[in-house]
C-alpha cells in the first residue's frame, strides 16, 4: 500500500501546476515576403516547432523535443492541411466582402491545459485577429462570433463527427501529449530562470522603460512606485514577448517628464517567482543623442520577429483572451477536412 500511495503522489507532482499545449495555424494573404501558412506549436509558451508553406520543411524549435516525434509525421501533417487554409483566408474574405488588397489572416489556434489534476481544452478560428467561430466541447456544437461565421456554424454541425473528433482529441490525446511532454522536458519546462532588468532613457526628455528579460517561466509582474506608494498612472505595460532561446521578456514604460523626476522617486519593481528586482533613478541606462543599448534593440526586435512568425498578428490578440476555448492520433490533432 505504501508503494502505491508514493506512486500516485509522485505521479501527481510530476504534473502539479499548470502546464499547456498549443497550436497556432496562420494564413496569410497580401504579405508578399511572408509564407501564405505557417504552423507553430508551443509547449507551456515555448516554441517546440515550426512550419512554413515556402520551406514546406518541420523544424524541431527546442532541443528537449528531438527524439520525442519525429518531424517528418509533423511534415506530412501540415502538407496535407495547408492548402484548406490557404482557401480558407479567401473564403472568408468574401463573406466580409474584403478584396485582395491588404493584410488579411485566417487563424486557428488549438490546444489544452492541464492544471493540478483538472483539464480545459478550446479549439477556435479567428479572421484578422477577431473571434470567427469556436467548439463548445460540452455541448458538442459551434458557437459563432459573428453572422459572417454563420455560414461555417451550420456547415460543420451537419457534421458532428467534425466536433466530436476535436472533443475526444482534447479531452484525451492533447491531455496525454502535455504529460508526454511535460515528462521528456521536466528539466527544461520547470526551470526557473531570474530576469534581467534594466532601465532605458534615450535622453532626459523621454520616457523611462523598464525593461525584464530571459526571465522563465513567463509570470512576470512590472510595476512602478513613487515616493514608496504604487503608481499605475501614465504607465504603459507592453505584451509578454518570447525570445529565442524559449524565455521571456516584458516592458513597462512611465511617461512622466524631467520635472517629475526631480521632485519624486520613482522605481520599478519587478517580481518574478519569489524574487523581486527594484531599479531606482540611479540606474538608469542612457545615451544622449543616440539609442538605447544595441543588445536591447536586438533582442526586442528578435521577439518581435518570433511573434511574427508565431501569428502574423494573432498571437497577441488571443494571448489577451483568457476565454479561448479547441484535435488525432499524432501530437497534432487538426482536421484538414474541416472545410470553411
Amino acid at each position: 500500500m505504501r508503494s502505491v500511495v508514493l506512486l500516485l503522489l509522485g505521479a501527481h507532482l510530476a504534473y502539479a501546476g499548470t502546464h499547456t499545449y498549443q497550436y497556432f495555424y496562420t494564413a496569410a494573404s497580401g504579405l508578399p515576403n511572408f509564407p501564405k501558412f505557417v504552423a507553430v506549436g508551443m509547449v507551456n509558451g515555448e516554441q517546440i516547432n515550426y512550419y512554413d508553406s515556402s520551406t514546406m520543411e518541420a523544424v524541431v524549435k527546442a532541443d528537449w523535443v528531438k527524439g520525442i516525434v519525429n518531424p517528418t509525421e509533423w511534415k506530412n501533417i501540415w502538407l496535407g492541411s495547408q492548402q484548406t487554409y490557404i482557401e480558407g483566408v479567401k473564403i472568408v474574405m468574401n463573406r466580409y466582402n474584403h478584396s485582395d488588397v491588404g493584410v488579411h489572416t485566417w487563424q486557428l489556434m488549438y490546444g489544452c491545459e492541464l492544471n493540478d489534476g483538472t483539464t480545459q481544452g478550446y479549439f477556435q478560428f479567428g479572421y484578422d485577429g477577431e473571434d470567427f467561430v469556436s467548439l463548445d466541447k460540452n455541448t458538442v456544437t459551434w458557437t459563432a462570433a459573428n453572422p459572417q461565421a454563420v455560414i461555417t456554424k451550420h456547415k460543420w454541425e451537419a457534421n458532428r463527427a467534425i466536433a466530436e473528433q476535436q472533443k475526444e482529441y482534447l479531452e484525451n490525446t492533447c491531455i496525454e501529449w502535455v504529460k508526454k511532454y511535460v515528462g521528456y522536458g521536466k528539466d527544461t519546462l520547470e526551470r526557473k530562470v531570474s530576469p534581467q532588468v534594466s532601465l532605458l532613457q534615450k535622453d532626459p526628455s523621454s520616457p523611462v522603460t523598464c525593461h525584464a528579460t530571459g526571465f522563465y517561466p513567463s509570470g512576470v509582474k512590472i510595476s512602478w512606485m513613487k515616493n514608496g506608494q504604487d503608481h499605475d498612472e501614465d504607465v504603459d505595460l507592453g505584451e509578454l514577448l518570447p525570445n529565442e532561446d524559449g524565455s521571456f521578456q516584458r516592458m513597462s514604460t512611465l511617461n512622466v517628464g524631467p520635472d517629475e523626476w526631480k521632485k519624486n522617486r520613482f522605481s520599478c519593481v519587478v517580481e518574478h517567482q519569489d524574487k523581486t528586482i527594484r531599479k531606482t533613478e540611479d540606474d538608469i541606462i542612457t545615451n544622449f543623442g543616440d539609442s538605447v543599448p544595441i543588445a536591447i534593440i536586438v533582442g526586442a526586435v528578435a521577439a518581435v520577429v518570433l511573434v511574427i512568425v508565431i501569428g502574423v498578428v494573432g498571437y497577441l490578440v488571443y494571448q489577451r483572451k483568457k476565454g479561448f476555448k479547441p484535435v488525432s492520433a499524432s501530437d497534432d490533432g487538426s482536421n484538414s477536412s474541416a472545410r470553411t
